[in-house]
Parts: structure tokens; C-alpha cells; sequence
């Protein structure tokens, strides 16, 4: 014991520098203090199926893991749509989804958003419209935000959150800090779709 001791004095402590946090964790964090500034309360959202594969539900549920966090922002999944405030849909509507989708979006209380989550939801992706699909989500509901991918980031989710709540938000300038997630720098968000148009697509160039 006494040797090892004497190492230790002759030696000094031989540990490596702590590395710098990850450009991701980095682009996480500002991402989440930008939604709690435009948030200020709780946001409830209800997840669904509309015929996906289940890859972007697997991003979706990396949302509530301690790196995301997404519960420590005042965000929560809830089984109701009458308790929500936004509706996240996944995959390409199938046919016998398409009546369920627009009694959800129906029954969802006013005011409410819609984001379509995936290359499926925002085009229809590789299944389009077919005697089993309509295609994408909004062609049966109106939708605020698309979010491309196949599938789609956790931060891609994120940002896409953050632009639905920030166009929706009352007396928020829908604007988004240079550099806060590589997505439109200083420019303006992109506006409420509304039915019939074309969704704005986060990660689209403008």
C-alpha cells in the first residue's frame, strides 16, 4: 500500500481532459431552451398511426429518453385527442385509417396543429396513393408542418415541434435564432398551411 502510494505522489494524477460536448448535444440544448421560451406552458400531443412502419415511431419514443428530455420541456404524449394540442401523424393514411385520422382531428379541441412526421406522411413517400393508401396525411386533415425524413431525426422532431408551436403561438414572431438549428437561419418560419395547401416542410432550402 505504501508503494502504491508512493507511485501516486512520484506520478501525479494521469487522466485525460474531459471531451467537449457532442455538436448535437449542443444543437439539443438550444433547441429545447428555444421551445421553453416560446412554449411557456404545457404542450400535450397525440401520436398517430396512420399506417407507418413504425421507424418514425421508434424516433418519436427516443424523445422521451434522458438525452431529449422531451417531458423535462413541459411536453407530453397523452392517449386522448380531446386532451391535445397537437397531433403528430406517422406514415402514409391507409384507407382504413383515413375515417379514424378525421374523427381525431375532429374531435382534437380548437385551437389545434398538425404535424406529419416522415417522407410518408409529407408525400406519401415509396407507398403514394394506391387502392390501399391515400397518401399523405394532408390529403384527409390539414396539416401545419412537415417534417421529411425516413425517418426523421429526434432534433429533426424537435425543430419541427418547435416550428408548429411557433407559428401557432399568439404574439410570438415566428423567427428563429441564427445558427439555433440550421434551419432558416434569420428568416421567418414557415407560415400555417392551411387546408388543401402544400405543408411547410422543415429541412426544405427556401
Amino acid at each position: 500500500m505504501l508503494h502504491i502510494l508512493r507511485q501516486i505522489a512520484k506520478c501525479g494524477i494521469k487522466t485525460e481532459p474531459p471531451p467537449p460536448p457532442a455538436d448535437e448535444m449542443v444543437l439539443v440544448a438550444r433547441l429545447q431552451k428555444k421551445i421553453l421560451r416560446v412554449l411557456g406552458r404545457a404542450l400535450t400531443i397525440r401520436h398517430i398511426d396512420a399506417g407507418s412502419c413504425n421507424g418514425c415511431e421508434l424516433e418519436i419514443h427516443a424523445l422521451a429518453n434522458p438525452y431529449y428530455n422531451i417531458e423535462g420541456l413541459g411536453i407530453r404524449f397523452v392517449a386522448s385527442p380531446r386532451h391535445a394540442d397537437l397531433l403528430l401523424v406517422t406514415g402514409p393514411v391507409s384507407k382504413h385509417m383515413a375515417i379514424a385520422l378525421k374523427r381525431t382531428y375532429d374531435a382534437t379541441p380548437d385551437p389545434k396543429l398538425v404535424v406529419a412526421v416522415g417522407d410518408c406522411g409529407c408525400s406519401g413517400g415509396i407507398f403514394g396513393e394506391s387502392y390501399a393508401s391515400v397518401g399523405r396525411v394532408s390529403n384527409v386533415i390539414p396539416v401545419d408542418v412537415a417534417i421529411p425524413g425516413c425517418p426523421p431525426a429526434p432534433v429533426a422532431l424537435l425543430r419541427g415541434i418547435l416550428a408548429a408551436i411557433t407559428v401557432g403561438a399568439p404574439n410570438v414572431e415566428p423567427t428563429m435564432e441564427p445558427g439555433v438549428d440550421g434551419v432558416g437561419g434569420t428568416a421567418a418560419e414557415p407560415p400555417l398551411a392551411l387546408a388543401g395547401d402544400p405543408p411547410a416542410r422543415i429541412g426544405d432550402p427556401p
